[in-house]
């Protein structure tokens, strides 16, 4: 039996919540949103293409899909602690190790292999595993909370750009790493815990409950069972999740949407400074137009909270839908004003489809296997993303404009829209597995 802890009167889930928004602003703002910013310096001084260039992002990605089933399953077992842990640790050397890299293919190890590994599994899965564990009906809101604080990766961007321009790319990479090791670290072993509040007395939500002091763990969790069940959620394990159509549905969505995503967070400051921005004003405009759409991750998960299961598949659609409407505003009118309106309706979007992306998970398939499901489904999605950024920059290479891959990604983005307004919720499986077998 776990040790009961005496927790403070504001619900843990919350501390949760703030220790992996940190992590994901610091380690999205660097791995993520600041590769835009580096991704010039890093070029000009190493001599590489902007093809070659994203192969690095690539590479992150590619492991990302080969990893996260086995996190997935890992944090489904031994909770989402150890996993942020050893992520984040690993994380911050690879950070630090961009000081040293002087090839292409020391490149492609630190930034791709090393890096990409820490933030895969100490991030991402992990951090909404500890989530949605703790949280049931305030699910939506405490992960829109994660990504509204995650919205300050603009500010990280701000600061990466900033820095580039005082001490360099390399000195930037090593600041990073450190503020991982010395910030981040003792964040994820004093704020996330390996189980769901039943193992310590609590419920989900903070839900106050007449729990005696000795009572059976087993207790516990049966209450949380029945107070999630209020909202319709059923827990699936991962061979039950497969079966459904739903399922398939999420991921082909996901996969279509991750195309033009995934090479805009890659090549977004690039395509600024062709318009002709200036590099630190590029990334300043890049990162203040993330940071003020970070109200719209509220309102993705204030909805969520409060629609109906059947309808989180029209909140999901509406914010793909609304991305490719922001590119196809600016391939209608190529002017500088136009990529204002183009880059506040695509992040607006995003900021919405957010939160909604994991809550829809866990509220389709519950919380037993939520690692495990949503880490074997980016064995699919995984690749897509793989090959987008790399495709941007092979277009731009040979046609000198990012217009044409623009132009397939907002047709991507309306298809992924029709597919996930059509991922009806799954039916209850035949038989609910114990839940005690997985924790």
């Amino acid at each position: 039996m776990i040790r009961r802890e005496k927790f403070p009167k504001v619900f843990f889930g919350w501390w949760t919540v703030l220790a992996g928004s940190f992590l994901s602003a610091w380690g999205i703002g660097f791995q993520v949103h600041g590769f835009s910013a580096l991704f010039k310096p890093i070029a000009s001084e190493l001599g590489f293409s902007r093809a070659v260039t994203s192969i690095a992002t690539s590479i992150g990605r590619l492991g990302y899909g080969l990893e996260a089933p086995l996190a997935g399953g890992l944090v489904d077992r031994f909770g989402p602690r150890f996993l942020i842990t050893i992520g984040m640790f690993i994380a911050g050397l690879g950070l630090i190790l961009m000081n040293f890299i002087n090839s292409l293919w020391t490149f492609y190890v630190v930034w791709g292999v090393i890096l990409g590994t820490g933030i895969n599994i100490g991030l991402e899965i992990p951090v909404d595993k500890a989530i949605a564990s703790w949280f049931v009906k305030k699910r939506g809101i405490a992960l829109s909370v994660r990504w509204l604080f995650t919205g300050l990766a603009g500010l990280v961007l701000l600061f990466v750009a900033w820095l580039i321009s005082a001490q360099g790319w390399r000195i930037t990479c090593v600041i990073g790493g450190l503020g991982i090791w010395f910030v981040g670290l003792p964040l994820a072993w004093l704020f996330v815990r390996p189980r769901r509040p039943e193992y310590y007395g609590l419920l989900p939500d903070g839900t106050t409950t007449e729990v005696e002091p000795d009572e059976e763990v087993s207790r516990t969790i049966d209450r949380g069972l029945n107070y999630a069940a209020e909202v319709q959620e059923v827990e699936f394990t991962l061979r039950q999740a497969l079966r459904t159509r739903a399922y398939w549905l999420l991921i082909a969505a996901v996969s279509v949407r991750m195309v033009g995503f995934s090479a805009i967070l890659t090549h977004g400051v690039p395509f600024l400074t062709d318009m002709g921005f200036e590099p630190v004003k590029a990334a300043a405009l890049l990162g203040i137009i993330i940071l003020t759409s970070t109200p719209s991750r509220l309102i993705g998960g204030f909805l969520m909270d409060r629609v109906q299961a059947r309808y989180i598949r029209f909140l999901m659609a509406g914010a793909f839908l609304l991305q490719a409407v922001g590119i196809a505003t600016f391939l209608l009118n190529q002017t500088i004003a136009m990529i204002y309106v183009f880059l506040i309706l695509f992040w607006v979007g995003v900021g919405i489809a957010l939160p909604l992306t994991a809550g829809i998970r866990a509220r389709y398939f519950g919380r037993k296997a939520f690692g495990s499901i949503g880490g074997t489904s980016m064995i699919f999605t995984t690749p897509i993303g793989v090959v987008a950024p790399i495709y941007a920059g092979w277009v731009y290479d040979n046609t000198g404009s990012y217009i044409p891959a623009f132009t397939l990604f907002a047709a991507l983005f309306a298809i992924s829209a029709v597919l996930v307004s059509l991922a009806y919720p799954p039916k209850p499986p035949a038989q609910v597995t114990d839940v005690r077998k997985f924790l």
